[in-house]
């Protein structure tokens, strides 16, 4: 088996019981949104590749323990590319773009790879697949709260006492903002056409809770 189905299964066990929106179906579609820019970008497709597989492998670790599940990320990749006789240079570049792939922690990405990944996991929280997400997510963190006490610092919206106000609150904060900070042409492309669903969703919403109809 492949480095990258060998990943792949690797990941899915790590993921299988992930209460959260950061489960395998992200992974899968972060990667094949990854492929779908490096087709127009360029890029290495390994390390992309193998980058978005591995990207929230610590988001387990995260719920537990607090931190950053991008650092526990790439920590993870780092020992399990080793013990698959990955090369220094594949390991060091495949964890770089891990590292900086995060929206909540402003990091710069250095190279197109770590670009292209940062662009596609951005771009999952926009569109139809966006709106589902954050709903989902909201519940998975406020249930985490109430069982284990984890807080994730970076997500107070989600435990409003009124979760529709959590919910535009988080709509303000992230879709909305992530057009000025994508990388490449072809993801500004994609948002666009995501985000106008949000809108129209957004619109909606507000109509049906206005007590109008």
């Amino acid at each position: 088996m492949c480095l990258i189905e060998n990943t792949r299964k690797f990941v899915s066990q790590v993921l299988e019981n992930e209460p959260s929106t950061h489960d395998m179906s992200h992974i899968e579609r972060v990667e094949n949104t990854c492929m779908r820019i490096q087709q127009k970008e360029g890029g290495d497709l390994q390390v992309i590749r193998l980058a978005a597989l591995l990207h929230d492998v610590g988001i387990v670790r995260e719920h537990k323990e607090g931190g950053n599940h991008a650092e526990y990320s790439a920590e993870i990749a780092r020992d399990f590319l080793a013990e698959n006789d990955a090369e220094a240079e594949l390991i060091s570049h495949v964890t770089s773009c891990i590292l900086t792939h995060r929206f909540s922690r402003g990091m710069k990405a250095e190279t197109v790879e770590a670009q292209i990944l940062q662009d596609a996991d951005r771009i999952d929280a926009l569109g139809a697949v966006g709106i589902f997400r954050s709903l989902v997510s909201m519940g998975a963190l406020r249930a985490l709260k109430e069982t284990i006490g984890t807080v994730k610092e970076t997500s107070m919206n989600a435990y409003t006492e009124d979760p529709f106000d959590g919910f535009y609150d988080y709509m303000e904060r992230k879709p909305f903002k992530i057009p000025e900070r994508l990388n490449t042409q072809t993801a500004k492309d994609i948002a666009e056409q995501r985000l106008a669903i949000m809108r129209k969703y957004l619109e909606e919403l507000k109509e049906e809770t206005s007590g109008e109809r």
